[in-house]
């Protein structure tokens, strides 16, 4: 397997066109991160064509840039991080994940911390600050790559695969032999800014209590509560609101399928079926993805 090189080198001869976006105004939230339970500000601001979306870590000297690429996937425990040359930020999905469904190609995010912050623990945050910001039409298109052929990553009992198909929609299969209440639930959802702020966005991160408890315990995820996070003990759903959805574990487990897929930085048109993937298996199909367009368009 090859690793992907930079989205701008690669030559596409590809069937469709999308119009380019950015942003038409600065806008700003403040939060804190699930992991670090750190207070963290972050930056929307327009920027120019050919800039793509690029975080800008504004606390560390430098203000140094981190791409959202694939290439700089540094680690997936438990989310995606993305770092290089001793910067890194992570749980960077849920954003990437607004961006991929509104179409935006060019943003300039500033971060005051390591980590994106959790907010409710799903997208809907996000989503009010593109709609607060308002999207701009810039003057270019960008060519949309419409896969001709299947292209699968498979490691046990994970398995992604993407098809031939005129539209992005995905299909996930979640799958808790352990856990009666989740056990197995399937969704399936063409991604699009509609759909997603309606049906994917305001689904949250979840755990199974039991799976959770002993990370808690060493320390981790200091930022967690159910104010951003569906947990589950004993079969019964911890949060004192219930769920949004009856099967909300398995609409986020698309949300992060779109975030990670977001980093291959090429818009493309297929139909993804994953059955239990996860960060890893994500953004490991990702490279695969990457690759297979790669030769698709030579």
């Amino acid at each position: 397997m090859s690793f992907p090189c930079e989205v701008s080198a690669v030559k596409r001869s590809l069937a469709g066109v999308k119009p380019v976006y950015t942003i038409a105004k600065e806008v700003y939230r403040e939060g804190s991160g699930l992991f670090t339970g750190l207070p963290v500000s972050i930056k929307f601001s327009p920027a120019e064509e050919g800039h793509g979306v690029v975080f800008q870590r504004v606390d560390l000297p430098g203000r140094p840039l981190l791409p959202a690429s694939l290439q700089y996937v540094q680690g997936t425990p438990r989310c995606t991080i993305l770092g290089k040359e001793g910067i890194s930020i992570q749980m960077v999905e849920h954003l990437l994940a607004s961006l991929a469904a509104f179409g935006i190609d060019n943003l300039l995010i500033e971060i005051s911390g390591p980590e994106v912050p959790v907010f409710d623990g799903g997208s809907n945050a996000f989503v009010e600050m593109l709609e607060e910001a308002e999207l701009r039409q810039q003057a270019g298109v960008r060519k949309i790559h419409e896969i001709t052929a299947p292209v699968y990553w498979s490691q046990g009992d994970v398995h992604i695969v993407a098809l031939p198909s005129d539209e992005y929609r995905i299909s996930y299969t979640l799958h808790y032999p352990q856990s009666d209440l989740l056990h197995s639930q399937f969704y399936t959802e063409v991604i699009n800014s509609e759909n997603f702020k309606k049906n994917i966005a305001p689904c949250r991160t979840f755990s199974l209590y039991e799976e959770i408890a002993p990370l808690i315990e060493k320390g981790l995820f200091k930022g967690g509560s159910l104010k951003n996070a569906v947990i589950i003990k004993e079969d019964k759903v911890l949060n004192p609101e219930g769920l949004r959805f009856p099967d909300e574990m398995v609409r986020h487990k698309i949300l992060d399928v779109v975030g990670d897929l977001f980093l291959i930085g090429v818009p493309f048109k297929a139909h993804i079926i994953a059955i239990r993937s996860g960060h890893f298996s994500n953004n490991a199909f990702g490279v695969e993805l990457f690759n297979h367009m790669q030769m698709e368009s030579v």
